[in-house]
């Protein structure tokens, strides 16, 4: 018997070098997509821009190059990887309830708050403030959507607190402040303060009024005592809650903060974190209050009308960071389509990939702009303009419902793009087809978000004509949108719960077709026209007509990538 060695096989005319090289040699795969700027977007610009934040730019240019570094995209991943750990009690046996984070997670919270994603814009004098913390969202959303939570409720916070302002006066400045102090001690000695929520109770989830946390009256006046169990609390490490529970006067809003100002823990036990689908970084929280003190927020009985504008804040972020998911999984889509190839040439020059990429760069478009635009009318809703805030009241709850809904279906179609390696972790595409679903869920469901327009048309006649004087404004410049407005007009007759999510995707398809002819490309603006509206379109992504001007779409939408 012969034994050849290994370097003698690889010089026969059969051995392993006749096979062309290791096995394990890598080939046809894209590179790192990092580095990137992620604000590389033509259509965010352009509405930052049209909306009054172009001041902003600047700074939303530099946040882009760091949101998409090789760094911010290893935090994402890390703080996903490596979940919060919940710590009920300490060594000794004291209860301590804290939540435990991976380094990244600070690492990307103490960027996104001195960024001016939490709640500075409330401390900014500058016309499109509000705008300009929308925009850096889009943008920093490229990396984790699971601390976009405390930021987002922080944020929202103020505008309910403002109900009572001696309670403001001492948090607001905290709450507004661009420094993260992570760790609980007393509010009034940290450099800034992060604000979460407590509405829902196992028995009722949107149903708040069926809540059962009750508040007892101390003889301090305003200071309450909480006694129940709230069932989904994200966040738990946040310094201050508002929290809604039964007072004698009826559901009432307060505010709990997690240490008390004698520097005592607050009565803050949680039961559990949730182990979720996805939003993996974020902790999300059952909280049971025994004897939690609580200062009222609003009158008694006003719980609802009190936090109401925090949940429209709230629901502003979650078509924000759906539009910022589909902004980032078609940049990975694109980017992977133009370095691998198939059958004797790259993806992206494939007619169906071009396809399927320009038609999720349309729904990109569309969402990014539907965003831009609400943040619009939320920056000037709150410097007293009447007209956009009841435009702000009706379609805030309109994109919430429909920007949510789509998000799902398009990080699937993006992850396909990649094929089998989208389906592996590492890709990142996975964690975000996860995080695309709670969006739609968070801040009500969909079905609630059609109640809610249905109530808020029922309530406001000047809701609805909000609505139909944005639409006015692109009369005649598009036949299939002129009809698609008149037929919304007939829907609008009907107004009963089993049509009303067909008529919010109507409000929501017609609202986006408006603003893209009224600020895009001809080429952009005329596919979405024929697809959402005209009915030239399949029901997946990927069946734009014949001369949908695919090329100008993609250009557009991946400027100087191809």
């Amino acid at each position: 018997m012969t034994i050849t060695r290994a370097d003698e096989l690889q010089q026969t005319p059969f051995g392993l070098g006749a096979l062309g090289g290791a096995t394990h040699d890598v080939t046809n795969q894209p590179p790192h997509p990092a580095p990137y700027d992620a604000s590389d977007d033509v259509a965010l610009l352009e509405g930052v821009r049209r909306e009054g934040a172009g001041w902003a730019e600047e700074d939303l240019r530099r946040l882009g190059r760091l949101a998409g570094s090789e760094e911010a995209q290893e935090w994402a991943d890390q703080a996903n990887r490596h979940e919060p750990e919940l710590r009920t009690h300490d060594r000794y046996g004291h209860r301590v309830d804290e939540v435990d984070f991976h380094p990244s997670w600070h690492h990307l919270m103490r960027t996104a708050v001195a960024e001016g994603l939490a709640g500075s814009p409330w401390a900014d004098d500058r016309p499109g403030a509000h705008v300009a913390r929308t925009a850096g969202g889009l943008v920093w959303g490229h990396t984790d959507a699971g601390h976009g939570c405390p930021t987002s409720m922080t944020y929202a916070a103020i505008p309910a607190l403002r109900k009572q302002p001696e309670l403001a006066k001492i948090y607001e400045p905290l709450l507004t402040s661009r420094e993260y102090d992570p760790g609980l001690r007393v509010p009034t000695q940290k450099r800034g303060l992060l604000a979460g929520m407590g509405m829902t109770e196992k028995q009722g989830g949107s149903d708040v009024r069926t809540n059962t946390t009750a508040a007892t009256p101390t003889a301090e006046p305003g200071v309450y005592t909480l006694r129940g169990h709230k069932w989904f609390t994200s966040a738990p490490m946040c310094d201050v809650f508002l929290v809604l529970a039964q007072a004698p006067g009826g559901l009432s809003c307060f505010l709990v903060p997690r240490v008390l100002p004698d520097g005592t823990r607050n009565t803050f036990r949680i039961q559990r974190l949730k182990e979720k689908l996805g939003n993996r970084s974020n902790a999300s929280s059952e909280p049971e209050f025994d004897g939690t003190v609580a200062w009222l927020v609003g009158p008694e009985g006003q719980g609802v009308k009190t936090i109401i504008e925090m949940v429209n804040c709230t629901r502003l972020d979650c078509v924000m960071m759906s539009a910022a998911l589909m902004r980032k999984t078609l940049v990975e889509a694109g980017h992977h389509a133009r370095h691998r190839s198939a059958f004797g040439a790259r993806l992206v020059d494939q007619p169906l990939m071009r396809n399927v990429l320009a038609d999720l760069a349309l729904e990109s478009e569309a969402a990014t702009t539907l965003t831009l635009r609400l943040a619009g009318a939320a920056d000037r809703a709150v410097r007293g303009d009447a007209g956009e805030a009841a435009f702000r009241r009706i379609a805030t709850a309109v994109g919430k419902y429909w920007v949510t809904k789509r998000g799902p279906a398009f990080t699937a179609e993006a992850l396909e793009c990649l094929g089998g390696n989208g389906y592996v972790e590492d890709s990142g595409m996975p964690r975000h087809y996860r995080e695309a679903p709670l969006l739609s869920i968070w801040e009500g469901s969909g079905n609630v978000n059609a109640l809610d327009v249905l109530r808020a048309l029922g309530r406001d006649a000047a809701t609805a004509q909000a609505l139909f004087d944005e639409l006015s404004l692109t009369r005649g410049a598009d036949a299939r949108l002129d009809a698609a407005v008149a037929g919304l007009k007939d829907q609008l007759a009907e107004g009963s719960q089993v049509t009303a999510r067909r008529l919010v995707e109507r409000m929501a398809l017609t609202l986006q077709a408006s603003l893209l002819v009224r600020h895009a490309p001809a080429a952009v603006a005329d596919a979405f026209c024929a697809t959402r509206l005209g009915g030239d379109w399949g029901h997946a992504f990927g069946t734009l007509p014949a001369g949908a001007g695919l090329d100008a779409i993609l250009e557009r939408a991946l400027p100087g990538r191809e």
